[in-house]
C-alpha cells in the first residue's frame, strides 16, 4: 500500500469529485467535521475554493492511498491582524474505507511543518468533547487543551463540549514574549477591592 501527501493549489473537477466523496462519507459515517448532514457538492466545492482562494492564509493537504484520495486536513490563518502569525487545523478527516492507516496523524504531522515553514507561531483547533481518540491523537503530536466550552456544539438537540487545543511552533528572532505582565499597549491595572 503506497500513501502520499499533496498540497493541491488548484480544484480541477477530479480534486473537487474525490475530496467531496471524502467530507460527505465522514459526515455519512458521523465524523465531527462541522456538517450536521452529508454536504453536498455545491458545499464541498465552495468550501474547497475557501480554502485555494489565498495560499498565504491556508492551505490543503490530502492523502492519497493507492493513488485514490482518502484525507483530507487544512490550516487556516487567522483573518484577526493580531492574530495573523496563528492558525487553525481544519476538517482533519479520513475516509471510513481508510481507518486505522494512520492518514490522520500524517496528515496533521503535514499541517505542522508546513504551517511552520510558512511563519506562523501558534496552531489551535478544535475538536468535539466525546472524541478522545482525536484528542489522544492531538496530544501525541504536541497540543494541550488550553480551553472548553461546554455543551456548545449542538447536533440536533444534543450538546456537546467544545475543547480548544494548541501547538507552538516558534517565534521569529526578535519576538518580545511580553505574557500577562503589567504595562504595556493595551494594559490597565488592577483595581482594588477595598471599598467595593
Amino acid at each position: 500500500m503506497e500513501i502520499d501527501l499533496s498540497w493541491p493549489t488548484v480544484a480541477d473537477e477530479r480534486l473537487r469529485a474525490e475530496v467531496h466523496e471524502v467530507l460527505h462519507a465522514v459526515v455519512a459515517a458521523g465524523g465531527a467535521i462541522g456538517w450536521q448532514k452529508p454536504p453536498g457538492r455545491a458545499e464541498t466545492d465552495a468550501w474547497l475554493d475557501s480554502v485555494l482562494a489565498s495560499p498565504a492564509d491556508g492551505a490543503l493537504v490530502v492523502a492519497r492511498v493507492d493513488g485514490v484520495l482518502r484525507g483530507t486536513a487544512t490550516w487556516r490563518r487567522s483573518e484577526s491582524e493580531v492574530f495573523e502569525h496563528m492558525a487553525e487545523v481544519r476538517r482533519v478527516t479520513a475516509h471510513p474505507a481508510a481507518r486505522g492507516l494512520g492518514l490522520g496523524s500524517r496528515l496533521v504531522r503535514a499541517v505542522i511543518e508546513h504551517s511552520r515553514a510558512a511563519g506562523l507561531e501558534m496552531l489551535t483547533l478544535g475538536v468535539r468533547g466525546n472524541n478522545h481518540g482525536a484528542i489522544q491523537l492531538y496530544e501525541t503530536l504536541g497540543f494541550r487543551e488550553w480551553g472548553r466550552l461546554p455543551n456548545v456544539i449542538a447536533v440536533g438537540d444534543v450538546r456537546f463540549d467544545d475543547v480548544r487545543m494548541y501547538l507552538p511552533l516558534g517565534h521569529r528572532e526578535g519576538v518580545v514574549l511580553h505574557g500577562s505582565a503589567p504595562g504595556g499597549l493595551g494594559s490597565s491595572p488592577a483595581r482594588s477591592s477595598v471599598g467595593r
